[in-house]
């Protein structure tokens, strides 16, 4: 079964590496410990029994309680499906307009991508001397996608 832990909101992927440790060392009987990045202040926990899950989190720093009724698969799935945001991809070539910042208004070309930090590197189109200036992702949006351009 798969149960719901309140945890300390921004401590999740720590609580979780913790529990793993715990479950480990004291050999409990713990299927799997998840936790979503968008869904701040929860992780799951598969367990045979509410017994089990007691024991795991028993004087674990920041870890508030658990929800009595274990969580369906399904709503585990609507969870996630609700944390994927269409995002419209921005790849290395992109010409994009910086939509907040020092910088609104003007067009950069995308240098480079780093998804797992969610950030991009521009440089300005017009200015004399280009600078890569690294930005949030959210902070552009596409003007002109680089396979347009080729056209």
């Amino acid at each position: 079964m798969i149960y719901t832990i309140r945890v300390t909101s921004g401590q999740e992927k720590i609580i979780a590496q913790m529990l793993e440790k715990k479950a480990r060392a004291e050999k409990l009987d713990v299927y799997s410990i998840v936790y979503i990045e968008n869904i701040k202040g929860y992780l799951f926990v598969e367990v045979p029994d509410k017994n089990i899950l007691a024991k795991l989190i028993q004087r674990v720093r920041h870890v508030k309680g658990f929800l009595k009724t274990p969580i369906e698969n399904k709503e585990i799935e609507k969870l996630l499906v609700l944390t994927k945001q269409p995002t419209l991809t921005i790849e290395v070539g992109d010409l994009v307009e910086m939509s907040s910042g020092p910088f609104k208004g003007e067009r950069a070309k995308v240098v480079k991508v780093d998804e797992p930090h969610d950030e991009i590197t521009v440089e300005l189109v017009e200015v004399a001397v280009p600078i890569p200036i690294t930005v949030k992702s959210k902070m552009v949006k596409i003007f002109q996608k680089a396979s347009q351009m080729e056209d």
